[in-house]
């Protein structure tokens, strides 16, 4: 359990640095004419990511079930992502087609990011009982935001600097290089950490392997068949299916949240690299707080009362942080706000977690990973229009309905006959 655990230690740094705080600022600030075009730009990347990561998951999490080899997926998702993230660090602004290089890679390693989660959070339930899923979901996000923070204190005073005092590493600044250097820190960190997870983690005991004749294109096309035979009957499993729709909306808010906070810290407030990286070492640590506290909540009032009490912090800050009329005010809202991201991700992964059936966890996994990319190209789209139009504050505003309506989706659910239901079986 605690090699599983280690790797959201090691991947948090990959979704801290990368997607939310120092390359999406940095891409945002330098890859475009003025910071509006560049958000704009980087909203499309998160967008084609997402679309992507929403189709290929389920067919992925269907071969991971079919053919026993759960933790060979984990291996290669992280080695893509993490080779992708290297190649980011040498795309320099205005070389040829770098905005279109940029992209391309991140989308390539976010995809790859994403995709190692369908099989990492499938690991789950093995390693738990339904009686501490809430404690063990809640401990491990606890320390990936403490991994995240970590990282993010290793960039500002090795790479980058705060303030007046040289970083450690003095790396050229040209261009921005001591900035891009961080997706090498990141890959390094990504690697070193996951491996305990890649070497001892074992699949489970008695899963099916199905072998034969066809190889490859005979294991993606049974795990299509067996998508559609999961599809046919996933009526069954009503609370699962509201579960997942209403995830669907209030996890794009957060997506927005996360690819756009450092980027609307900068352009509305004024933040500069380091001001970002010591706001998202401030953010983490909240998060984390709030990860490792409702986890134990989670286990006594259950999955859904989290998720539900997180939406109602949720909404309420970011409320706040749109209309914060200066930096202080901003600062504040986002620390309380950070008390409640870690708890929504680790009660939503609980949640699904006590709903999955057994040996079935890779696929319905899947579809978690696909209810949370879906239509997640609809926050940053619409932030994307939006803030084209009216600005960054207006544009970030767009999470206020994603936390509103998902929660009122949520509402729907029955936990406990999600559970009866997940125990008697597919």
């Amino acid at each position: 359990m605690a090699s599983w655990c280690l790797y959201d230690w090691a991947n948090s740094a990959f979704t801290t640095l990368v997607v939310t705080f120092i390359y999406a600022t940095y891409f945002t600030q330098t890859f475009a004419e003025n910071a509006d075009r560049g958000t704009v730009l980087w909203s499309r990347g998160i967008t084609i990511s997402s679309l992507v990561i929403a189709l290929i998951s389920p067919v992925l999490g269907a071969m991971a079930d079919r053919s026993g080899r759960r933790r060979r997926f984990l291996a290669v998702a992280t080695l893509v992502s993490i080779g992708a993230t290297i190649w980011l660090t040498f795309i320099v602004p205005g070389s040829d087609n770098a905005v279109l290089a940029a992209l391309a890679l991140f989308i390539i390693g976010n995809v790859g990011f994403e995709v190692g989660l369908v099989f990492y959070n499938a690991f789950l339930p093995q390693l738990s009982t339904r009686e501490t899923i809430g404690r063990i979901s809640g401990n491990a996000w606890a320390l990936g935001y403490a991994g995240g923070l970590a990282c993010l204190v290793l960039a500002l005073f090795g790479l980058i600097g705060l303030g007046d005092a040289d970083p450690w590493l003095a790396l050229s600044a040209e261009n921005g290089f001591n900035v891009r250097a961080s997706n090498l820190l990141v890959a390094v960190w990504f690697l070193l950490f996951s491996l305990p997870a890649l070497l001892l983690l074992r699949d489970q005991v008695g899963a099916r392997t199905v072998e034969g004749a066809g190889g490859t294109t005979a294991a993606i096309r049974g795990a299509f068949l067996k998508l559609g035979r999961t599809l046919t009957r996933i009526r069954d499993f009503r609370d699962i299916v509201r579960f997942l729709v209403a995830r669907l909306i209030y996890n794009d808010g957060l997506i927005t949240v996360f690819a756009f906070g450092g980027v609307y810290a900068a352009g509305t407030f004024g933040m500069d690299t380091a001001e970002v990286i010591v706001f998202g070492i401030a953010l983490n640590a909240a998060s984390g707080l709030g990860a490792f506290l409702f986890g134990l909540v989670d286990d006594r009032i259950g999955g859904r009362a989290t998720i539900l009490w997180s939406l109602v912090g949720l909404f309420g800050c970011s409320l706040a942080a749109v209309a914060a009329p200066n930096k202080a005010w901003f600062w504040g809202a986002a620390m309380v706000m950070g008390l409640f991201i870690g708890p929504n991700q680790s009660a939503s992964r609980s949640l699904m977690g006590r709903f999955a059936p057994k040996r079935y966890e890779s696929e319905f996994f899947g579809f978690f990973a696909f209810s949370g990319k879906a239509t997640a190209f609809l926050g940053p789209m619409l932030l994307g229009l939006i803030t084209a139009g009216y600005g960054q504050r207006a544009g970030i505003a767009v999470v206020l309905l994603f936390f509103l309506v998902g929660g009122l989706l949520l509402l729907r659910v029955d936990e406990a006959r999600g559970i009866e239901r997940a125990t008697r079986g597919a």
